[in-house]
């Protein structure tokens, strides 16, 4: 009986000596991060002895599965709204406003306008004009410094994943070596290790995790792309940029770098990389765009208008800004000895859409112009030139449309080869002026209508439009019309008109009303690059005169229409859309729109932010109600155990003081 109750005795103080040391490392590990609770358990032998414990760690591997995925949802909103806040907070402020300093530039235009002669109105068009492209460029900077920093974050986060993905793997070896084995319980901290990084990495990448039959856990993205795998192997990430360097896109190293990386889908990615990612698609790329897209179209469009009318120097306009060209990007396979530099066609900045281009090449001389949105996925059906004289623009479309694109390609290129053009992104910190002469602004129309004296109607003749003035009607030394004056005479048969230059003349019948008569005489008439309309109705004999506008600086009728270009829907929303649909907006519209954007989204990654951090703080409370360490409950189990070990042991005193009484008895 004494031996049995020694035994029993013995077991007792040996089971409630782990109870307690168990206790004890719960209680020590309170704060650890990533420790998992731990409990010690006994069966009872058929003698009523306790049997050998097993310790285990306490977790839900549902709720650690589910805490994984909604950390990573966290940090991926979390990440976007720290950056893209901030984003909205610059492009927001007055004092960053792209529509203040175009509204400012036009307002000087304006009081030009009443002063045509004032050099002073005129040189205060042209510091507003330099205000408005350090303005561009200040908000061009902002977005270009803010990529750098998703660049560097970027190679800072694929680092901590690499580690953390090489952690996993080592520590999976740890356990496979114990697993199923009597040092199991003993490696529970390389569990816990191994759990902790695989939740560190939930919070860079969205990840889903399998465990093996030996204890290891595979880990995959959440796409299904493979980051850890059995025995030890696994797969790193790495950045490249192809073509262009400075747009980092995340790969997946395989097979020990022996095959050709995996390119991630960025949309598809979550966790703090997967935020980073997003903010640079949705955000930087598509305002950088927009900025440049700005920038080119009122730039070409003041040069286009301005070159239609006359300076203060009596000369036909110039250009007021200067429209840079951009290297187009060669991808890393192509096989040609072609480069190509790209810039926007004169006059058809209308025409650009705020996008990135895609130019691959079907053969040597013809290639396909696809603009892609933000992620790189094509927008629209592809357009098609003829590119074997070098040049392409409108004039060189087959198919389709050349968005405003002008290339100039040297060398030669192969089929297959591929090129990007980011036209817009870098435009908007290298548009520049041209001139910095107020003289230079052609605020005068080139050319006027005159009465003669001796006419007997009402009738008048105004210039309705004038569209180009290169295609021979003006000369440059001295400038003026090149056939001189044109005269039209009302003959005596009705609506009749008789035209004439210094070389030419027609007869011509004007059908009522008498709207751009130039064009309905036609012939050489129809070449002039400018028309008039006769309003009122002449009578026989009266004649008319156009003439260039010599002496006419007082003029301001070409600044009009610079002015007008303010208001003017010039700035192309879409790259498809219907027949029926508004496709442009005006420059205040259109930076209206890109900062409305910017805050719409922020708002929503606010909200989506809100909602994924209160999902992420009930798995935490899931996992943690069974594998977190609570205080309360170790400290009651502390007294239990306490209380069995003290018992235990006033049972093993017993037994021995029964045993010395039999020995006692014997002798």
């Amino acid at each position: 009986m004494s031996f049995s109750l020694l035994n029993i005795a013995s077991s007792g103080v040996r089971a409630n000596t782990e109870l307690l040391e168990t206790a004890s490392k719960n209680i020590a590990n309170v704060n650890t991060e990533g420790y998992v609770r731990e409990r010690t358990e006994y069966t009872t032998t058929v003698d009523n002895q306790v049997g050998q414990g097993d310790t285990y760690r306490l977790l839900n591997s549902f709720a650690q599965d589910q805490l994984n995925r909604d950390t990573s949802n966290k940090t991926y909103f979390d990440q976007f709204l720290t950056e893209a806040s901030r984003v909205d907070t610059l492009f927001s402020q007055d004092a960053n406003s792209l529509s203040t300093s175009i509204n400012t530039m036009f307002n000087s235009v304006q009081e030009a306008l009443n002063q045509p002669t004032s050099s002073v109105t005129r040189s205060l068009v042209m510091s507003d004009a330099e205000s408005l492209v350090d303005q561009m460029d200040r908000l061009s900077t902002i977005v270009y410094e803010q990529s750098d920093t998703v660049n560097s974050q970027l190679e800072i986060l694929s680092e901590e994943a690499n580690t953390l993905i090489q952690n996993i793997s080592e520590l999976n070896k740890t356990i496979a070596g114990v697993d199923g084995t009597s040092n199991e319980a003993g490696a529970s901290s390389a569990y816990n290790e191994r759990d902790l990084a695989i939740r560190e990495l939930a919070e860079l990448i969205d990840i889903e995790t399998l465990e093996t039959d030996s204890g290891e856990k595979l880990v995959f993205m959440g796409t299904g792309e493979s980051l850890v795998m059995e025995n030890g192997t696994f797969n790193l990430f790495s950045l490249q940029g192809d073509p262009d360097p400075d747009f980092k896109e995340l790969y997946l190293d395989v097979d020990n770098n022996k095959a050709v990386p995996l390119q991630l889908d960025s949309t598809q990615i979550k966790g703090e990389i997967g935020g980073l990612l997003a903010f640079r698609d949705e955000i930087l790329v598509p305002a950088q765009n927009q900025i440049g897209q700005m920038g080119l179209v009122l730039a070409d469009s003041f040069n286009t208008q301005n070159a239609l009318g006359m300076d203060a120097n009596g000369e036909l306009g110039g250009d007021i800004f200067t429209i840079p060209s951009v290297n187009a990007l060669p991808y890393q396979s192509n096989t040609g000895s072609a480069s190509m530099t790209a810039t926007l066609e004169a006059g058809q900045g209308s025409e650009l859409p705020a996008s990135d281009f895609l130019i691959t090449f079907t053969s040597a001389t013809t290639v396909e112009i696809q603009p892609v949105d933000n992620y790189g996925d094509p927008l629209g059906d592809p357009s098609v030139a003829d590119i074997s004289s070098g040049i392409l623009n409108s004039d060189s479309i087959t198919t389709g449309e050349s968005f405003g694109l002008e290339l100039e390609m040297t060398g030669t290129a192969a089929a297959g080869d591929q090129f990007q053009v980011k036209l817009n992104s870098f435009a908007a910190s290298n548009i520049s002026l041209a001139t910095n002469d107020g003289s230079d602004l052609a605020l005068a129309s080139p050319i006027r209508g005159l009465n003669s004296i001796d006419n007997t109607s009402e009738a008048s003749i105004t210039i309705s439009q004038i569209t180009d003035v290169t295609t021979g009607s003006f000369t440059t030394s001295p400038t003026g019309l090149t056939n001189g004056e044109i005269t039209i005479t009302k003959t005596a048969n009705d609506n009749e008109y008789t035209i004439s230059d210094s070389v030419n003349s027609t007869t011509v019948t004007i059908t009522p009303p008498a709207e751009n008569i130039l064009s309905q005489a036609g012939g050489s008439f129809a070449d002039y690059g400018f028309d008039f309309d006769l309003e009122g109705t002449a009578e026989t004999g009266d004649v008319f005169t156009i003439e260039f506008n010599e002496g006419g600086f007082d003029d301001n009728r070409n600044g009009l229409a610079l002015a007008q270009l303010q208001n003017d829907d010039l700035v192309r929303q879409n790259v498809v859309s219907s027949a029926s649909a508004d496709n442009h907006n005006s420059f205040n519209q259109a930076y209206t729109n890109l900062v409305t954007d910017i805050g719409i989204i922020t708002s929503q990654a606010q909200t989506n932010s809100t909602a994924f951090t209160a999902l992420a703080e009930q798995s935490e409370a899931w996992y943690e109600s069974l594998s977190g360490v609570n205080l309360d409950e170790e400290a009651a189990n502390l007294i239990r155990f306490q209380q069995s070990y003290a018992a235990s042991a006033q049972v093993l005193a017993t037994s021995q003081t029964i045993f010395d009484s039999l020995l006692s008895a014997a002798r």
